[in-house]
């Protein structure tokens, strides 16, 4: 019997108590409000590729596989998941952390112990349940290299996690997501995404199929928004938050000075901004 069959008969045991705390939407929609603020006041600008930025999705279970190159993923991952609007959010979140934080809890974290067994058993028993027939479309976020990791390094590999749940489900998409983080032309870094290829879950395709075939195509993914981020060139992105630019101080009051005396409007942007919706 399928594992989501299994769950929706309740021949899993403890099926029911491995369901996420319900989500709060109200508490949702503010913390992305807060995310919004947060990283305005620190990135220069979120942008995703145009090139395919918002990927057509059929119905059934969504798994989101980032590559993880630095603490901000799951804020810019709370901005990206807005181009999703049709799907409960879920991600896995360290156990021990999530104690600290349990109103997480609310926004569609659940807890699991990383790199053990248990963690694994946790994580599929608990992200087959959110999938479960008869619940609302989901999608679940994972950064699946488990550690920090430079986008440029090679080759990419992912904790067999995510292959083990492709493999356990009847249906699906596993999209991957290529994140990075650069200094262009100000003093606050950009935050650059590209979706990659997705990935049709379909029965009878083992782990290791799926391990080979995530991996490749995150690769490929970040091999692309490699080329977009050398490349420097902000029409080649679709800005999702426009944040802090200029350098600000003494600097940019003598640029405001010029800048009124001339009769000019005062930008505080060092090169042109291009692709601003």
């Amino acid at each position: 019997m399928n594992r989501l069959a299994e769950v929706e008969t309740g021949s899993v045991d403890r099926a029911a108590d491995d369901l996420p705390r319900k989500r709060s939407a109200r508490l949702y929609h503010y913390f992305f409000l807060y995310v919004r603020h947060y990283l305005s006041k620190r990135l220069h600008a979120v942008r995703i590729a145009r090139e395919d930025s918002i990927p057509v999705i059929p119905p059934g279970p969504l798994v989101v596989v980032l590559n993880h190159p630095s603490w901000w993923d799951p804020l810019i991952g709370f901005m990206i998941a807005d181009l999703i609007p049709d799907r409960e959010h879920y991600a896995p979140i360290d156990s021990h952390a999530l104690t600290k934080y349990r109103f997480f809890e609310r926004l569609g974290f659940f807890g699991v112990e990383p790199r053990s067994i248990r963690g694994t058993r946790a994580f599929l028993r608990i992200s087959e349940s959110i999938f479960a027939p008869g619940r609302p479309e989901s999608a679940i976020w994972i950064t699946a290299q488990g550690t920090f990791v430079d986008p440029r390094a090679r080759p990419v590999t992912i904790r067999p996690g995510v292959s083990r749940l492709a493999s356990r489900l009847d249906r699906g998409t596993i999209l991957p997501l290529a994140l990075e983080l650069t200094f262009w032309n100000e003093r606050s870094p950009e935050a650059l995404a590209r979706f990659g290829k997705p990935i049709s879950i379909v029965p009878g395709i083992s782990a290791d199929e799926y391990q080979h075939t995530i991996e490749a195509e995150l690769e490929a993914a970040l091999d692309s928004l490699a080329r977009d981020s050398i490349s420097r060139d902000p029409a080649r992105f679709k800005i999702l938050l426009k944040g802090r630019s200029g350098v600000g101080g003494i600097y940019d009051i003598w640029r405001r000075l010029k800048a009124w005396i001339a009769l000019e409007r005062f930008r505080p942007e060092h090169g042109s901004e291009i692709g601003e919706s």
